[in-house]
């Protein structure tokens, strides 16, 4: 912006000491501080050192070493400077072709030598004008973006807490369950942390895709809102008729958030990662699973993670059927599941990344 629209600061540049001192000269005498350069090399370094300072550059394009050219391509190309205006000097009518290309940089005006004291005086404010509006609107733009990113921060907290309030409605219906979902979510991100440095993985899984499965795994059972008591909460084993009812919790959990997202009329919303992870996560990699029978990478990614890690914490976990497994047998299990209810290449993760595993164990113990 213009440091102080009384007095803006200019710089000039030009290997001729006459012409700068005449420029000067005349330009100090209309009100403008100015900077002088007499190449091209030491122009860049200047503008580069403050490059809040200057509003405008006069910039002669004929020198040895860095033409003028070059200082506005390398000006206007780089975020920091390209701001600066800048305004060609040339000396004939013969540099007309070099005048375009110059142009084309993004400089915003030119004179031809020897100039006018009037015009360039005209140039200069013009120019100015026009920065100062250039400036306003940036200012502008960069306000409303940090309003959009601080509304958007806003509502990103907002599905956060409706999804792990959604998610806590089922929590809530079996007390023994504890602080299951905050290791659910935590061991995911774990273990998609790790999977994204396997070249297999790493187009697919990025920060995004970290946060979503941390933010969605919890709504993996959601379904079991729709489980009776009685079943939800039965002491013993099922029998067949109740474990088929019990399975319905996948397909009915997914039904419930895929309705939810309908309304938002998005193709991809924060929601369509929790409706995955609900339908698939009980499907088996070797294809023998539920509701849909999917077999290996058929089954979406967040859902195989969260098949694993929520196994692994269910028997490490006191249910109102089982007592709670100790932690090197649920190991052993996952171990000797690999290739048929887990995917291979999760088990491997899950073992490298186990000391990681204990420790949110511990942290979020009963």
């Amino acid at each position: 912006m213009l440091l102080n629209e009384g007095t803006p600061n200019l710089l000039i540049v030009d290997d001729e000491e006459n012409n700068i001192y005449l420029l000067e000269s005349l330009l100090v005498s209309s009100n403008f501080k100015c900077i002088n350069a007499t190449n091209g090399e030491d122009a860049i370094k200047i503008v580069r050192s403050k490059p809040d300072k200057f509003d405008l550059i006069l910039l002669d394009i004929n020198m040895p070493g860095i033409n003028g050219l070059e200082v506005a391509k390398t000006l206007k190309s780089d975020e920091a400077t390209k701001h600066v205006a800048i305004i060609f000097l040339t000396a004939s009518v013969l540099e007309e072709d070099n005048l375009g290309k110059g142009l084309e940089t993004g400089a915003e005006d030119y004179l031809h030598k020897p100039f006018n004291y009037v015009e360039l005086l005209a140039r200069i404010k013009a120019v100015l004008r026009t920065k100062r509006l250039q400036d306003e609107l940036r200012e502008l733009n960069n306000t409303l973006a940090q309003k959009v990113k601080e509304r958007t921060t806003q509502i990103e907290k907002t599905q956060d807490v409706a999804i792990f309030g959604l998610a806590k409605l089922a929590e809530y219906r079996d007390p023994e369950t504890g602080l299951h979902l905050e290791r659910i979510r935590t061991y995911t991100k774990v273990l998609a942390k790790k999977l994204k440095k396997l070249e297999k993985y790493n187009g697919l899984i990025n920060k995004k895709y970290i946060e979503m499965i941390y933010k969605s795994s919890p709504l993996h059972d959601i379904g079991k809102v729709g489980i009776s008591d009685k079943i939800l909460l039965k002491p013993g084993k099922l029998t067949d008729d109740e474990f088929d009812i019990m399975k319905t919790h996948a397909k009915i959990g997914g039904d419930a958030i895929a309705a939810a997202e309908k309304d938002l009329k998005d193709e991809h919303t924060f929601l369509t990662m929790g409706k995955i992870i609900a339908y698939y996560h009980h499907e088996k990699f070797d294809g023998s699973g539920y509701p849909n029978g999917l077999k290996g990478e058929a089954i979406p990614l967040a859902a195989r993670i969260c098949a694993l890690c929520d196994v692994f914490d269910a028997l490490i976990s006191k249910r109102p059927y089982k007592k709670a497994w100790k932690v090197d047998d649920a190991l052993a299990l996952i171990k000797k599941e690999r290739g048929k209810h887990f995917d291979p290449t999760l088990v491997d993760v899950f073992k490298s990344s186990f000391n990681d595993i204990l420790a949110i164990k511990e942290k979020y113990d009963e």
